[in-house]
């Protein structure tokens, strides 16, 4: 029994040596391949096998899934979030699956991949699109009916309050311990907005097998760090990023974001545990074992923007199992994974308080000593633009007007400079760990934004303008330009939505944005005609019981800190790749990062570029990665040197994760291009590359 037993997991160690069976490659979101058919030799000679395009792509959309390989069969999902299963040597369809049926496509979700689970003769894969978790047959494509309600669960369910109309989904998947399927979600950033707790599924049935509170409840550990009835109103405090699994110790790391509303903490004094932290939960029952809280009451956005990595670091000359976080701006953390000790050294600093009304800031918050950064820290005058004089000059004048600090600087009224920005950074796209050099890498943004708190009035005489400035502006910016595709612009919406449409999401939300059925009739026909006729219909805004969902200060939106020709108000590189040795924290290589076809054309060449997706590390000496906004390129580095040594210039950018495969012998790269960052050309093609037969 135990030769048949020992024959079957060496035959399942086979197979999977040649898949991607995870998001990422792994439950240790490691992003690691042993295949080595493709060298630093060889790789120049790498072409196109093939390409297939979903036929998806449109103004707007994204498509940033990491495909899952499982004996020769790939899964993938669309800009508009269908699911499909391709032959993963001839790129051929083999079935697809639609969840939305007569529904509207939500265009406005994400979805970064899938999870798959095999046992008792069936394999299924899990995905969310808007607030239902599918589960299907991985051989058909179709639901599981003896899952959920008729092969569904509704994620809005069993959070603790009705959340029946609020934002949530997920966008990254989780991961399979045992019969659990444990899962984050995403939730809106703004109030109302659902809790973010975290739950496990039975892969089965999906009953939910256990819930940890990420918003304490009266007698759970961290309840004092909110005010007495935070838990039944404020949201957030969620993992979007998705979570990592260390399977042998029965350990889940659950990396969380910031508590709701983002940037104005009035109604949530305290330190907000556990928002911002990095938890390590028992997989078994989701029992905290340690919890490591980056950012006390964030003001900032400053969310964990990915699931940590497994990593195996020498400490004293001894192997140390370890966890890897990045954060946003633009740290490296390495924590000790059964004690949560930090492995390099940090400190506790002094920040200076908020001059905000209402505003109550943490007076401490702790940063790293090491390794250094890897996205530079404040704005000064040696790091503004030079691109032109003129440039320099006006980028120069603005900043004078704005708030401008170190890390913690308290959003304002005047205008705050983040930086690096609300996208990091590091992003979602997270880091890297080559277990045969010890070498972890980060691909970082190096882009500054403008916070600025304005305030909302609630009562008296409003037209639709000020209402939609109070209540809608914050993320579809005050000229309704928006920041797409999170965030799309509202000019010019008759022509895409009637009235009818646009007053259903106003009541009852939509994507990222929540319901704001609380604002009554009048004040919603007001903003209505605003958006639809650019009428300023006056109403008048009765005086509604306090409410701590009503709050004085809303910000502006998101906006990019830009020079006069809308390139990055900082000099050069905008975006990085980096490479980290974790035993001794020093940088083994650092690299301007993407390039803009528009500067290359004037002879600028080298800036790096904004940039969002992962990497992939090989054990044939490569580091395989896309990312880059601009260029739409699809490269391979050389991992121990830096070097560039093959890429290829796809339809759109491939903000997505590689993932690495072979069927009968023959090693492939494939890459989901879909580009429609930061008003880029949207995509809607996967590439899979190999070497010539």
């Amino acid at each position: 029994m135990l030769g048949r037993l020992t024959l079957t997991f060496t035959i399942l160690t086979t197979v999977y040596a040649q898949d991607w069976p995870a998001y990422h490659g792994g439950f240790d979101n490691g992003k690691h391949s042993t295949l080595a058919q493709i060298t630093t030799e060889n790789v120049s000679r790498l072409k196109l096998a093939w390409r297939f395009d979903t036929g998806e792509a449109e103004a707007g959309t994204e498509m940033q899934c990491n495909p899952l390989v499982i004996r020769g069969v790939m899964y993938v999902t669309t800009p508009k979030l269908r699911v499909l299963a391709l032959d993963a040597a001839t790129g051929k369809q083999i079935w697809r699956f639609d969840p939305h049926g007569k529904d509207k496509v939500p265009g406005s979700f994400r979805n970064r991949g899938l999870n798959y689970w095999e046992g008792g003769g069936e394999a299924r894969l899990y995905f969310a699109s808007g607030p239902w978790l599918y589960a299907l047959n991985a051989k058909t494509g179709q639901p599981v009916t003896s899952f959920g309600a008729k092969g569904r669960v509704d994620l809005r369910e069993n959070l603790g309050r009705d959340s029946s109309a609020l934002t949530v989904t997920l966008s990254t998947p989780g991961v399979v311990f045992e019969d659990k399927l444990i899962i984050g979600r995403l939730v809106s950033e703004g109030l109302p907005a659902a809790p973010g707790h975290i739950r496990a599924y039975d892969v089965r049935t999906g009953a939910v097998k256990w819930m940890f509170r990420t918003i304490p409840a009266p007698g759970e550990k961290g309840y004092e760090t909110w005010p007495k009835d935070a838990h039944t109103y404020t949201g957030g405090a969620n993992s979007w990023a998705g979570v990592t699994l260390d399977e042998k110790r029965g350990l889940v790391f659950v990396p969380t974001g910031s508590a709701s509303f983002d940037f104005y903490g009035a109604n949530r004094a305290g330190d907000n545990l556990y928002a911002n932290c990095l938890l390590a939960l028992n997989a078994r029952t989701g029992e905290r074992v340690w919890h490591f809280q980056f950012v006390k009451h964030d003001v900032w956005d400053r969310d964990l923007p990915t699931a940590p990595t497994l990593v195996t670091v020498q400490r004293a000359g001894k192997p140390v199992d370890a966890v890897a976080q990045i954060t946003k701006s633009g740290f490296v953390w390495v924590f000790d994974r059964e004690t949560g000790q930090s492995l390099f050294p940090f400190e506790e600093r002094d920040v200076p308080p908020s001059d905000v009304d209402g505003e109550v800031l943490a007076r401490k918050q702790v940063l790293p000593l090491r390794p250094a950064p890897f996205a530079r820290q404040q704005i000064t005058e040696d790091v503004v633009t030079n691109r032109t004089p003129q440039a320099r000059e006006i980028v120069l004048s603005r900043l004078k007007s704005l708030k401008n600090g170190p890390q913690f600087t308290p959003p304002g009224r005047e205008g705050t400079i983040v930086f690096p920005g609300f996208d990091g950074g590091g992003e979602w796209g997270g880091g890297t760990f080559d277990p045969d050099t010890g070498l972890f890498y980060v691909n970082a943004n190096e882009m500054a934004w403008i916070l600025r708190l304005v305030p909302a009035r609630r009562s008296g005489a409003q037209n639709g303008r000020t209402l939609y400035v109070q209540n809608c502006a914050g993320c579809h910016r005050e000229d309704l330009a928006g920041s797409p595709p999170s965030f799309p612009s509202l000019k010019n919406l008759t022509s895409r939505s009637t009235e009818a449409q646009v007053m259903e999401i106003m009541r009852k939300g939509a994507g990222r944005m929540p319901g704001f059925a609380r604002l009554k009739e009048p004040a919603l026909n007001a903003i209505l005609s605003y958006l639809m006729k650019g009428e300023q219909k006056e109403v008048i805004q009765e005086a509604a019981a306090p409410s701590p969902l009503d709050q004085k200060y809303n910000m502006d939106g998101y906006n990019k800190f830009l020079d006069p020709d809308g390139y990055p108000a900082v000099s050069p590189p905008w975006g990085t790749l980096n490479a980290i040795n974790l035993n001794t924290g020093e940088y083994a290589w650092k690299i301007p990062f993407g390039e803009i076809p528009a500067l290359v054309a004037q002879g600028v060449r080298h800036t790096g570029s904004e940039n969002y997706g992962g990497s992939i590390v090989t054990s044939g000496g490569l580091l395989f990665i896309g990312a880059t906004n601009h260029d739409a390129k699809f490269h391979a580095y050389d991992k121990k040197t830096g070097a560039l040594l093959w890429e290829y210039t796809m339809d759109a950018a491939g903000n997505a994760t590689p993932a690495m495969y072979a069927v009968k012998g023959r090693q492939y790269v494939v890459i989901g291009a879909g580009g429609g960052k930061s008003g880029t050309k949207s995509g809607g093609s996967y590439y899979a590359f190999a070497l010539p037969e």
